[in-house]
C-alpha cells in the first residue's frame, strides 16, 4: 500500500517532499517509537502539600537547582526543599555538582518543615539523624531526644493537657 502512494500529490507549502518521505519511511516500521526511552517519575502518593510532610519521611524527588550551599529538590508539594551541602552524602562534599545534577531523581528524608516561612529541610544521607545524636553525646549536657515537629494546634493542645 505504501508503494502505491504518490507523494507528489500531497506536497504543499506547509509540507515538503522530504517530510512526506520521512513519514512514509516511519510507516514501514509500525509500533516503533523513534523518541528516546524515558523513565516515568511519580511523587509519593498522598503527599500534596507542606502540611502532609512529617520529619523522618523518606520521599522520591527531582533535583531542580544546584547552588554553592546545596541542592533544591521538588518532592511534589509545590515548594522545593533544600538539601544542604552537609546533607548531600555520607561523606564530606565540597562541590554539590560532584553528587547531583539537575533533573536527577533522588530519595530524600525530611529533616524540618517550616510552614510559615515555606521552608523544607531535606537530607540525602543514609541516616540523617545519626550525626545529631553523636554531637549531643559528645557534649557535656545530657542527651535530650528531639521530638518531631508538629503543627501549632497540636503543640497548643499538648500544652493545655499538661496544665489541666
Amino acid at each position: 500500500l505504501r508503494n502505491r502512494i504518490n507523494l507528489k500529490n500531497y506536497v504543499s507549502e506547509q509540507v515538503g517532499l522530504p517530510t512526506l518521505q520521512d513519514i512514509l519511511a516511519e510507516l514501514a516500521k509500525p509500533g516503533r517509537d523513534p523518541r528516546e526511552s524515558f523513565e516515568v517519575f511519580q511523587f509519593e502518593e498522598g503527599v500534596n502539600s507542606m502540611e502532609d510532610l512529617r520529619v523522618g519521611m523518606k520521599l522520591p524527588g527531582v533535583v531542580t537547582n544546584i547552588t554553592a550551599f546545596g541542592a533544591f529538590v521538588d518532592v511534589g508539594v509545590h515548594q522545593d526543599g533544600l538539601v544542604h551541602l552537609s546533607h548531600l552524602a555520607d561523606r564530606f562534599v565540597k562541590d554539590p555538582n560532584e553528587i547531583v545534577h539537575v533533573n536527577q531523581k533522588v530519595e530524600v528524608t525530611v529533616l524540618e518543615v517550616d510552614i510559615p516561612r515555606k521552608r523544607i529541610g531535606l537530607s540525602m544521607k543514609s541516616d540523617p539523624f545519626a550525626e545529631r545524636g553523636k554531637k549531643m553525646e559528645r557534649s557535656s549536657k545530657p542527651v535530650k531526644k528531639e521530638e518531631p515537629q508538629g503543627t501549632m494546634a497540636e503543640k497548643l493542645a499538648m500544652l493545655k493537657g499538661k496544665f489541666r
